[in-house]
C-alpha cells in the first residue's frame, strides 16, 4: 500500500475548504441524500468487505456483520431518521432581565474534519464517525490503519466510488502520513486508538487550537459479586472477551471476582468458550485470529507470568492465541500494567467489595466499567467509581444503544459520540439573541441608573 503524499494531503484538504465554504454540506437535503448514498454503497460492496476482513483477522462473515456493517448501517438509518429535527435551531428560555428577547441554539458544521481510525474494528469506527461528519455538515479527510491493509483498500475502494473527494476522501499510509496529516490545520479531529496516540493527536491539535474527540481505551475492569447469577455472568464475560479475539477496546480487560464464586466462574467461562467456540478453536471458522506478529508477540509475552488454567495455546505462524485463563496474578505482572487487546483474562480475587473499588480506583480511569451482582449492590459500585460507560450484568452492550453516548474519560478519552451525539461532536452549538429594536430599555446603559433593580433581577 502507498502512502499518500503531502501534496495530495494538502490538495485534497485545500479542495474540501472550498467545497464547505459553498455551504452545500448544510443543507438538509443534501445530507440526506449522502447518508442513503452511503447505505447504498455499503450494501453493495458489502462481500468485499466482509472478506477483507477474514484476509486481515480470520473474522467471519457473522461477527463482521455484527460488529461492523450491522452497526454503521443502523447508524445511518438513525440519523436519516433524525437528522431534520437534530439540525434545527433550538429555541431557549430567555431570562426575565433579557426580555424581550429570544434565545436560540443553532447548530452549524465544525468544517473540514479528520477522521483516524485504528485496527482493531477498521470499518465500524471509521464509518461510524463519517454518519457525523455528514449528517452536521461537515467534510471529512479519513485515515485507516495500515495493518488490516485489504480492509483499508475495501474501504477506499467504496469511498471512491461514492463520493467527490472535495467532500469526503480517504488517504492511507504509514505512521509518517499520520505525522503529516497532524500538521494540516483542520476544523475538528476525530480519533480513535491508544492512549499514548491520543497525546501525540492532542499536542498536534492544540498548535492549532482544533477541537477533538478523543476515543481511547484502558483496562476496563470485570468485577462479579458473590451475589451475582453466576451462570448468566459466565456466558456473558466468555463472549465479550471472544469477540474480535479480545481486540476490542470496551472488552472485559481484567476480572475481579469475589473468592467464594471464582471457581465456579472460572470453570463455567471455560466451558461457555467451548460451546460457543468449540474445542478447536485454531481451526474455527467463526475464532478470529490477531492481527499481526508484533501483537502476537506482545500477547504471548503477557502469558508467561501466573498459572494459565484455561487455554494457552498460541501458534504464531498462524497468528493465533486461544483464549486463555491466568490465574495467581500480582499486582507488578505486565499483564495488569497494561492494556491486553487480546483474548488473555488475568483474574484478581477479593473478599470485601471494598478491595474490588480500591483496586480499580487506584488505575486509570477506564472506558468502560462492568459489574455482575444485584442492582443494590451494582449502585454502591457506580458511585465509588468512574468510567467512560459500562453495563450491569453484561458486557459490551452500552456500545449498542444509539440513545446512549459513547466515550471515555480521562486517560480512556475525551468527548462522546453515537447518534445524536455524533452529530452534536460534529458540530458547533452557536448561542444567539435576538432583541427587538421597537423598544430600548435604559436598564443596561450607563451611567447605570437602574442597577438595584436590576441586581433584584439578575
Amino acid at each position: 500500500m502507498n502512502d499518500t503524499s503531502r501534496v495530495t494531503i494538502e490538495l485534497l484538504i485545500e479542495k474540501q475548504r472550498v467545497f464547505f465554504a459553498s455551504g452545500k454540506t448544510k443543507d438538509i437535503g443534501f445530507k440526506i441524500e449522502m447518508l442513503k448514498k452511503f447505505k447504498t454503497a455499503i450494501l453493495k460492496h458489502e462481500k468485499s468487505i466482509a472478506g477483507a476482513f477474514w484476509t486481515d483477522l480470520h473474522k467471519s462473515y457473522e461477527e463482521t456483520y455484527l460488529t461492523e456493517i450491522g452497526i454503521v448501517l443502523g447508524e445511518i438509518d438513525y440519523h436519516i431518521k433524525n437528522v431534520t429535527k437534530w439540525s434545527k435551531s433550538k429555541r431557549i428560555r430567555t431570562p426575565l432581565v433579557l426580555q424581550p428577547s429570544s434565545s436560540h441554539i443553532f447548530f452549524e458544521p465544525l468544517g473540514v474534519s479528520l477522521i483516524m481510525a485504528p485496527w482493531n474494528y477498521p470499518f465500524m469506527l471509521l464509518m461510524n464517525a463519517v454518519v457525523g461528519a455528514i449528517s452536521s455538515g461537515c467534510t471529512a479527510i479519513l485515515k485507516p490503519s495500515p495493518y488490516t491493509p485489504n480492509v483499508a483498500l475495501a474501504m477506499e475502494e467504496m469511498i471512491a466510488e461514492t463520493f467527490a473527494p472535495k467532500y469526503i476522501a480517504m488517504v492511507q499510509g504509514s505512521r509518517k502520513v499520520n505525522e503529516i496529516l497532524l500538521e494540516q490545520r483542520f476544523d475538528f479531529i476525530f480519533f480513535t486508538g491508544s492512549p499514548q496516540v491520543g497525546k501525540v493527536v492532542m499536542k498536534a491539535a492544540a498548535e492549532f487550537l482544533t477541537p477533538v474527540v478523543l476515543e481511547l481505551g484502558g483496562k476496563s475492569p470485570c468485577i462479579v459479586e458473590k451475589d451475582a447469577d453466576i451462570k448468566v455472568a459466565a456466558r456473558r464475560i466468555a463472549f465479550g472477551k471472544c469477540i474480535n479475539a479480545g481486540q476490542t477496546c470496551i472488552a472485559p480487560d481484567y476480572l475481579l471476582v469475589h473468592e467464594s464464586v471464582k471457581d465456579e466462574l472460572l470453570r463455567l467461562i471455560g466451558d461457555n468458550v467451548n460451546e460457543m467456540y468449540g474445542i478447536d478453536r485454531e481451526n474455527s471458522p467463526i475464532f478470529p485470529h490477531i492481527v499481526n506478529e508484533q501483537t502476537f508477540d506482545r500477547l504471548e509475552n503477557l502469558m508467561k507470568h501466573g498459572k494459565i488454567i484455561f487455554g494457552g495455546k498460541a501458534d504464531r505462524t498462524q497468528k493465533f492465541i486461544d483464549f486463555t485463563i491466568i490465574d495467581e496474578i500480582k499486582p507488578e505482572y505486565p499483564i495488569l500494567q497494561e492494556e491486553i487487546f487480546g483474548p488473555i483474562l488475568p483474574v484478581i480475587t477479593f473478599r470485601e467489595t471494598d478491595e474490588a473499588i480500591l483496586y480499580v480506583n487506584s488505575n486509570e480511569k477506564p472506558l468502560a466499567f462492568y459489574y455482575f451482582g444485584r442492582n443494590k449492590s451494582a449502585r454502591k459500585m457506580i458511585l465509588a467509581t468512574t468510567s467512560g460507560g459500562g453495563c450491569i450484568n453484561d458486557t459490551l452492550m452500552h456500545f449498542v444503544n444509539h440513545n446512549l453516548p459513547f466515550g471515555g474519560v480521562g486517560n480512556s478519552g475525551l468527548g462522546k459520540y453515537h447518534g445524536k451525539f455524533s452529530f452534536l461532536a460534529f458540530s458547533n452549538q452557536r448561542a444567539i439573541v435576538t432583541t427587538p429594536t421597537w423598544i430600548d430599555l435604559p436598564f443596561k446603559f450607563a451611567p447605570f441608573k437602574y442597577f438595584k433593580l436590576i441586581k433584584k433581577l439578575l
